[in-house]
């Protein structure tokens, strides 16, 4: 698929034809992220000839730079272009690698051809760091039984990998060409940022390299801080006084106020003065929210219906500060709480997704899916997501329910059946329908996989202290 001693073309912004004579040594990219069939012929297109500016390309393909992954990626027509891609993260247990690089291929095939273009090829990508003492070149050696699997499976679907690249300690590596000349056994230096000719395309037209797996998820990780206890004490007392009340099937007085004190706390986050720095941002909006809040919030979105209200905040001016609520209270979710992260990590995936990011939606949504797999929210929202759905399609069903629902506090309190998960026909079951369409019936996991999506295990744990969080979470969430 590369030819490893051919430096790449220039790239003219003005002239996105430059790639049509690309030869079938090459790959074309629009640096705006969007690939395949699909890209805009007003867009540049570059061209990617080198083991080294595939590397060097990973991050503006994926939206995020990749840690501890397998990355497929579908190449398709004569100019080589680049098209759909699939994620995972790499299993821990070599006996796993066969069915994983199996299940791999069949998603991006299968989706490939789903979508009406089955892939001329792939390119395959091994992202993993040295542990202890280990070496980059050690990774590679390590690695390659799962890169011949992974080729294996492939060509098994009759699709053959191009290249196989292995990046691990700023270093690049390729299991496809056997010339020591162009490709040592000690590699070779990835590129310096911003100095390809893609960085230069993608800055010309305003794309940057997202963050880290690593940094996305840290905002949304639950706190390994001091402060983590007296937000678990917070989390034990608020389970004791609204675990009644919501199990109670008068009225809707915990709905309503969930969603009022997520009102008053986004409006004090969008007042709060602007900081600099992710970390300084995240650390600001901890401060601004008290453990007894985050609490009475957490125990209260455990209610199906009351997260799905909570939805709807998903444009416009009220989306940035939910986002931005959503991931402190992600943050919240500590100790024997872990699983209650399912409906914040959720609504944030939600939104960052509605939003634009589909990078920290995905994550989100996987996040939720790793403390919780048999959350349906999650699930379909997952699927939809690494599906392509368009998310206008659910604003379209979450506007409808806004319309539809009752406008005030006292209106919510007085709302028949909605509190004991019995909600009417116009609410989230709408929802629901349109995710479980878009899904087919089925949910993907982490990196585009697909999950098992049974049901959840009958019976359940003893109910003795340690236990405590998960029945009350069971007892308040009626339904998910």
């Amino acid at each position: 698929m590369t030819n490893h001693s051919e430096a790449a073309g220039p790239i003219d912004p003005d002239d996105s034809t430059r790639a049509e004579g690309v030869a079938r040594s090459g790959a074309s990219i629009s640096p705006s992220g969007r690939i395949g069939p699909g890209v805009s012929t007003d867009e540049p297109v570059v061209t990617l000839r080198t083991p080294a500016e595939l590397a060097d390309a990973l991050p503006y393909l994926l939206g995020f730079k990749p840690e501890e992954s397998v990355v497929l990626i579908a190449m398709h027509g004569e100019r080589g272009r680049f098209g759909g891609r699939v994620r995972l993260g790499i299993p821990d247990r070599t006996e796993d690698w066969p069915c994983v690089a199996e299940q791999l291929a069949q998603c991006l095939v299968g989706g490939c051809e789903r979508r009406g273009s089955r892939p001329e090829g792939v390119v395959a990508f091994l992202c993993q760091e040295p542990v202890g003492m280990e070496s980059g070149q050690q990774v590679v050696e390590r690695l390659r039984p799962l890169a011949q699997v992974l080729r294996t499976a492939c060509g098994g679907l009759d699709v053959p990998v191009f290249e196989v690249v292995c990046i691990s300690d700023g270093r690049f590596w390729t299991y496809c060409c056997p010339d020591t000349r162009c490709c040592p056994p000690e590699g070779i230096p990835l590129l310096r940022p911003g100095t390809s000719v893609l960085a230069a395309a993608a800055t010309y037209m305003g794309v940057h390299a997202g963050a880290t797996q690593s940094e996305i998820r840290a905002r949304l990780t639950p706190w390994k801080t001091a402060a983590a206890t007296e937000q678990e004490r917070a989390l034990d007392a608020a389970g004791l006084a609204l675990v009644p009340r919501i199990l109670d099937d008068e009225g809707h007085g915990v709905a309503a106020e969930t969603l009022d004190l997520a009102r008053r706390l986004m409006a004090r986050i969008e007042a709060a003065p602007p900081v600099s720095g992710t970390l300084e941002a995240d650390s600001r909006d901890d401060e601004l929210i008290a453990h007894d809040e985050a609490a009475a919030l957490i125990l209260g979105l455990q209610v199906r219906t009351t997260r799905d209200r909570a939805a709807e905040w998903m444009e416009g001016d009220e989306a940035p500060p939910a986002l931005r609520l959503w991931r402190a209270l992600a943050r919240r979710c500590v100790g024997a709480y872990t699983e209650h992260a399912a409906a914040p990590l959720s609504l944030a995936g939600w939104v960052a997704w509605s939003l634009g990011d589909i990078t920290e939606g995905q994550e989100a949504l996987d996040m939720a899916l790793q403390v919780d797999p048999g959350y349906t929210f999650a699930r379909l929202l997952n699927h939809a997501c690494n599906e392509g759905v368009d998310p206008e399609s659910i604003r379209r069903c979450l506007r409808t329910e806004r319309d539809e629902h009752p406008q005030s506090d006292e209106q919510l309190r007085a709302a028949p059946g909605e509190a004991s998960g019995e909600a009417p026909e116009g609410t989230a079951r709408r929802l629901r329908r349109r995710l479980s369409r878009s899904a087919g019936g089925g949910s993907r996991g982490p990196g585009g996989t697909r999950s098992s999506g049974g049901a959840r295990p009958s019976g359940g744990p003893g109910t003795g202290p340690q236990n405590r969080p998960r029945i009350l979470r069971r007892s308040a969430r009626n339904g998910q």
